[in-house]
């Protein structure tokens, strides 16, 4: 499709091919397998001679839609879907990475990607140095002769510190190093990181591209030589997007833009509400004047988002307390819903990870993170200030 469109019509007709039923909303096709007009025709499609489907572990028209759909709204020349969130990031550092080679990330990822980059990739040869999500001068003295990847999450899971990502793609690139950046938390709607110099953007579809809480998913986009890497691990191992999973995902890019600009709008409310609650000792979101980087967030993305951080004056007695009184706010470690959320990090997302790293990620017993949905702020405000009032 033609990318002079806005985001908000691509999101909706980007990709989609109509079958000789020429059908308005997109087909869902649920198959395993296809069938080929001959043996040659087979063998042409096995061996990649000739485009087409061969079998929906790798290649299923559903899927293809939602990629390219994706790929269209990050700017990226070609997407590959996966299961997860998380098998994006595993068939990333899979196809790109070997043994001896070296990642620098950040201090502030999500605790499964902590787990997965500082555990189990380990196992496979492949080391990661965790560095300071705002000093460029910290990502450049990890660097050594056998890093690969810079892997960032910006805004970070959950304080929203906001890396630069056109100073470390600087960086980087001159020292033949990748750069690949989470965008969950801001999607192509508020922030485009391939805009920015980054090699590969990777999503957690789960979160805001489907936006209710329905369906898992991931993807990684880019240029097309590298994610024809991905796509090769994918083939071969099958951490694959199901059909039904995409025509879902597809449903929720339609209605992407105008759900996130309306949560970024309640989170940005709620976040100024928060800072001045006398039960609450600070405030992380990336869209008020006190965030350390909001100037940098102000120029690299749209909006805040819709993620909000903070910390009750207290410990994990008082945290939980807020948690406990909540009637309205779903208690579930998911975001991206229309459904507001609330989870205390330390204990859920962030509890697999040893003490250590969560200080070094600033992940206290007394935060909290929401991740603003699309009821009533003032009905949030309420039900939030049921708990902090007992602090």
């Amino acid at each position: 499709m033609d990318k002079k469109y806005q985001p908000e019509t691509l999101a909706v007709r980007a990709g989609q091919v109509r079958s000789q039923f020429n059908e308005h909303s997109e087909a869902l096709y649920l198959t395993s397998s296809y069938v080929f007009d001959n043996a040659a025709q087979a063998a042409a499609r096995f061996s990649g001679e000739e485009e087409g489907n061969v079998y929906s572990r790798f290649t299923n028209p559903t899927v293809a839609a939602f990629q390219e759909r994706l790929a269209v709204l990050e700017g990226a020349e070609a997407c590959v879907a996966t299961s997860s969130g998380m098998s994006a990031i595993l068939s990333l550092v899979m196809a790109l990475c070997s043994s001896g080679d070296h990642i620098v990330a950040s201090t502030g990822l999500f605790g499964a990607t902590q787990q997965l980059l500082g555990n189990i990739m380990t196992r496979f040869g492949v080391h990661t140095s965790f560095v300071s999500q705002t000093s460029v001068a910290a990502w450049e003295a990890a660097i050594r002769p056998e890093t690969k990847l810079f892997f960032l999450e910006t805004p970070s899971n959950p304080l929203t510190e906001i890396a630069d990502i056109s100073a470390l793609v600087a960086l980087a690139h001159a020292r033949g190093v990748l750069v690949a950046v989470d965008n969950c938390f801001c999607t192509p709607i508020l922030q485009r990181p391939l805009d920015l110099g980054a090699d590969l953007v990777v999503h957690s579809a789960t979160k805001f591209l489907d936006g209710q809480g329905r369906v898992l998913g991931g993807a990684v986009g880019g240029a097309k030589t590298l994610t024809d890497e991905v796509l090769k691990f994918l083939r071969t191992a099958g951490p694959t997007l199901s059909a039904f999973n995409a025509w879902v995902l597809l449903k929720g890019l339609e209605t992407l833009k105008i759900r996130l600009e309306a949560q970024s709008a309640n989170a940005l409310e709620l976040a100024r509400w928060l800072e001045a609650h006398p039960k609450v000792a600070r405030v992380y979101y990336p869209g008020l004047e006190s965030h350390p980087q909001f100037e940098l967030a102000s120029r690299q993305q749209k909006s805040g988002g819709a993620i909000v951080a903070f910390e009750v004056k207290g410990a994990r007695a008082e945290a939980w307390k807020v948690v406990d009184n909540c009637r309205l706010l779903s208690i579930t470690a998911n975001l991206g819903d229309t459904k507001t959320t609330l989870t205390h990090p330390a204990s859920t997302t962030h509890g697999r990870i040893t003490p250590e790293q969560r200080a070094a990620g600033g992940i206290t017993e007394g935060l909290l993170r929401v991740a603003a949905g699309l009821e009533a702020v003032a009905d949030l405000q309420s039900d939030l200030d049921s708990g902090l009032s007992l602090i």
